[in-house]
């Protein structure tokens, strides 16, 4: 019995797929149709526009010419009279001006055959999307493409690229709407600054001649690896208003908060400290954190979930962290187990985070210069969360980056400043 069901859930399942698929098709359908008739009409008013333009150019060239010829013959009539009414004895037997019109006449051979031959412009062809040379990386997109035959005609093309999360061929429908790149005079173009908040992007390119677009291109989906977290507000501080991204310390949170808000997993007492929502339990990730210089007190790194409602980042063994002191003196630590480095480095105002989780390293950059400030080595034994604290200040994190190429290669040539665990004095 079980069996059936379980064979009745998969046929009900591959209906509904199929029928979404339908649904898909008759949508696309309905959609060439309409586009079939804007377009049609669309053309039939550019050819007119544009015959009506060559009427009135003809027209124009017609009174031109008609106007040169009654002035050559005003001209030649008026030389004409001039000579008949000369004295016998001064007149000349021999006209001033020759009866022959023939230099005005025009040759409309070439232009007739020109005409004649007059027919729609080609339709560039279909560009092919080359995946082997396109690539992702630094949260840039560089698209290579090619074209199947060697058209001089083309004039540009136009690049369209959406968000997805759906693996595959690009779907009809989605919430993402196309984003356009027109006027691109390569077979190449490079999309820079991008955040990767969404698994994946669709692509698609088509070729533009002076008059009129060809097809678009078959579309591709690239993977946009990246590591997207939010803030869990839940375990915010409570005198740390969290909107988004973003945190803001609030001397009067704690007081305007309802006694009904306070989960049992919020930092509290002098743990000002908000952690992020994603667990880290493998790979290379990257994250970046811009605070406010006039932060009495901030610090960014992870920690284990198990961090303590009262437990400060870097005081424990569960966490590790940059901290950043502006009260009463100045100072730049990287801290762990309660002990603390003093880093001879500019404090920048924008800190780059990478965490390699299975090599063991939590390493801190300028995120502006990519300098190296300082790197952790450690065996993590449990998952961590991106960590961070603020005092009478506010910082922004910026997620949905990849790791820089920069940072990689840092790491692969070993020119760390890194320092063990017990070397945190």
């Amino acid at each position: 019995m079980e069996d059936q069901r379980e064979a009745l859930r998969k046929i009900i399942t591959t209906l509904a797929v199929k029928n979404e698929e339908i649904q898909s098709f008759i949508y696309s359908l309905k959609r060439m149709l309409l586009n079939v008739e804007a377009n049609s009409a669309k053309v039939q008013e550019d050819l007119e526009a544009e015959f009506q333009s060559l009427f009135s150019l003809l027209e124009e060239l017609k009174e031109g010419m008609l106007m040169k010829i009654k002035q050559d013959r005003a001209s030649r009539t008026y030389e004409l009279q001039v000579v008949t009414m000369a004295p016998a004895f001064r007149l000349s037997l021999k006209a001033k001006v020759s009866d022959n019109m023939s230099h005005l006449m025009v040759d409309f051979a070439q232009e007739r055959r020109m005409l004649q031959a007059l027919e729609f412009l080609p339709v560039p062809s279909t560009p092919v999307i080359d995946l082997a040379e396109s690539l992702v990386a630094d949260n840039c997109v560089t698209l290579v493409w090619r074209m199947p035959d060697e058209d001089s005609k083309i004039d540009h093309y136009v690049l369209e690229y959406r968000r997805t999360n759906f693996e595959g061929p690009p779907r009809l429908k989605e919430e993402q709407p196309w984003m356009v790149i027109e006027g691109i005079q390569q077979t190449e173009y490079t999309l820079t600054g991008l955040k990767f908040d969404m698994k994946y992007m669709n692509f698609r390119v088509k070729a533009c001649n002076k008059a009129v677009a060809g097809e678009f291109s078959e579309p591709v989906t690239l993977e946009t690896p990246a590591f997207m977290f939010r803030l869990d507000a839940s375990t915010s501080h409570q005198n740390l208003r969290v909107d988004d991204l973003s945190v803001e310390w609030d001397a009067m949170g704690g007081k305007r908060m309802s006694s009904g808000r306070g989960g049992r997993d919020r930092f509290t007492a002098e743990s000002y400290t908000v952690l992020g929502d994603t667990l880290i339990d493998g790979g290379e990730h990257y994250w970046e954190v811009r605070y406010e210089p006039d932060s009495k007190a901030f610090g960014v790194g992870v920690a284990y979930r198990s961090l303590g409602r009262f437990e400060q980042l870097g005081k424990t063994a569960g966490s590790w962290c940059l901290h950043v002191n502006n009260w009463l003196q100045v100072s730049f630590t990287a801290k762990h187990a309660n002990k603390a480095k003093v880093l001879d480095a500019p404090v920048p105002d924008c800190l780059g985070v990478h965490c390699d989780f299975h090599q063991g390293l939590l390493s801190f950059y300028n995120a502006r210069t990519k300098q190296l400030l300082h790197t952790f080595k450690a065996k993590f034994t449990q998952p961590l969360l991106p960590a961070f604290t603020v005092w009478c200040g506010s910082f922004q994190v910026t997620t949905g980056l990849q790791v820089p190429s920069s940072v990689c290669c840092l790491q692969k040539r070993g020119s760390t400043t890194s320092s063990s665990n017990t070397s945190l004095t």
